[in-house]
């Protein structure tokens, strides 16, 4: 019979760490990524449309309602592991 070596390191087992979170979720990048491009996609048709669309009502605040959206994709990248 064999005596285990007295120098060998025990096995180590990964404890979580309480700061530390888990990958995102499966939805998490389509989503990002999705609020990016619909972000995108609203200032264009405004430019494309002469300001008519997406929202006539809102006139050249069509442009902030495009940043804002792509905006919250952008603010999710902060998030993504």
């Amino acid at each position: 019979m064999s005596r285990a070596n007295p120098r060998s390191k025990p096995a180590r087992t990964e404890v979580a760490r309480s700061g530390e979170a888990g990958p995102n979720a499966v939805w998490f990048k389509p989503v990002m990524f999705g609020f990016m491009l619909i972000g995108l996609a609203w200032i264009i048709v405004f430019y494309v449309s002469q300001g008519t669309l997406p929202v006539a009502g809102f006139g050249s605040w069509n442009i902030l309602v495009g940043f804002g959206i792509a905006f919250v994709g952008f603010l999710m990248t902060t998030r993504w592991r």
